[in-house]
């Protein structure tokens, strides 16, 4: 693909990005009617397909990769041919490629792989759409947003209990969160800013084209797949509902900090935290969620010997020496012994082979370069 008709297609969809968002954020309930001929605008196309290229990844239930695009059908057809099939109204999603990923417990974690044609589509959609959402997600929202990582949650939980009085923690765990999305409710949150029928019919399609798993079709009637790469813009509108209620009505009782569906409160007494949990399985039951009470739990931060754990690190308040020879309690972080424990496993299967002996260093060092973006996606996992 030409680098200067990327850069301009790449141009042309953050200029549409920024008139959507400053559309959406001046008229917080205006809805927005003509998007879907924005989607198959080349423009968007092209910038969606240079996003899915970056992002590697297998290949569906029809089994084209992203090398036999680039190398023997063509970019420029796929991408003109995706945006013929959504003008003429041809496009159909396909289900998704199920897959089990190992974690670190012994269970795994399902996967769901659309299809090229499916994953620029969506690409195109996410890039249409968030702009409109960013305007209405919350500030301490920082899970699959622009310009915002675990960094920035991690930060926040730091500087909200150092810089406060706060003593109690709730941790929170959602059961299968992306597996138990109700379509219906999720579908009428998009249709709060999303007045185009073809975009939430593209939407409604992707949700409802079920599942291939070992050659075998299941319905959908649940849940956004893991791997779709508008889901995770999806998950954060349905979470955005206890955002929304949170910073309306209870933010005196703590401060919710948020990444996707791994979230936790901060509080100053424990009555308050008490106080949260309740609120919070009061609105996941709206939401036909279900808190996690095997994973979730309520910590004393003032215990030294108790802390708790969030995106790959934990936390825990321990003295720290001050001048004139006086104490304080201040929150710390380090990598979490599940985070360590997995980092090493990536460590050993890199250097555990006996050929590697007769390597140089610097050759070895080459070698684990490379992982060292997984091994940050260990630290800061996503889901």
């Amino acid at each position: 693909m030409n680098a200067r008709k990327a850069n301009y297609a790449k141009e042309k969809a953050r200029q549409l990005q920024r008139t959507l968002y400053l559309a959406a954020k001046e008229k917080p309930t205006r809805r927005f009617h003509a998007l879907y001929d924005k989607i198959y605008r080349e423009d968007i196309m092209t910038y969606a397909w240079k996003q899915i290229k970056a992002n590697k990844g297998s290949a569906g239930i029809d089994r084209v990769t992203i090398q036999q695009i680039t190398e023997e059908y063509g970019e420029k057809r796929f991408i003109q041919e995706t945006c013929g099939q959504l003008r003429n109204g041809t496009y159909r999603p396909s289900p998704v490629r199920r897959v089990e990923i190992p974690k670190g417990d012994g269970r795994t974690r399902p996967l769901g792989i659309p299809t090229l044609r499916d994953r620029l589509v969506q690409m195109a959609t996410k890039i249409v759409l968030e702009g409109i959402f960013e305007a209405d997600f919350k500030d301490f929202s920082y899970g699959f947003r622009p310009k915002r990582g675990a960094h920035d949650a991690i930060q926040k939980i730091m500087t909200t209990v150092n810089e406060g009085k706060i003593y109690w923690v709730v941790d929170v765990d959602i059961k299968g969160y992306f597996d138990h999305i109700s379509h219906e409710k999720l579908m009428m949150l998009v249709e709060r800013r999303v007045n185009d029928r073809r975009v939430l019919k593209l939407i409604r399609g992707w949700l409802k084209a079920g599942i291939i798993k070992d050659d075998q079709f299941y319905e959908s009637e649940l849940g956004s797949p893991q791997g779709g790469v508008i889901s995770p813009l999806l998950a954060n509108i349905y979470l955005n509902y206890l955002d929304t209620i949170w910073e309306q009505q209870f933010s005196h009782i703590g401060t919710l900090v948020r990444y996707a569906d791994d979230l936790v409160v901060l509080c100053y007494r424990k009555t308050e935290a008490m106080e949260a949990i309740r609120i919070l399985r009061t609105v996941f039951t709206r939401l036909e969620l279900e808190m996690n009470l095997e994973k979730s739990k309520l910590v004393n931060i003032w215990d030294d010997d108790v802390g708790f754990d969030f995106l790959g690190h934990h936390f825990r308040r321990l003295k720290v020496a001050r001048k004139g020879g006086k104490e304080a309690h201040i929150l710390r972080s380090f990598p979490s012994k599940k985070a360590m424990k997995k980092m090493r496993a990536t460590v050993k299967e890199i250097t555990g082979s006996r050929h590697l002996l007769h390597k140089k260093i610097n050759d070895l060092i080459g070698e684990l370069n490379p992982k060292k973006p997984r091994m940050e996606e260990l630290l800061h996992p996503s889901g």
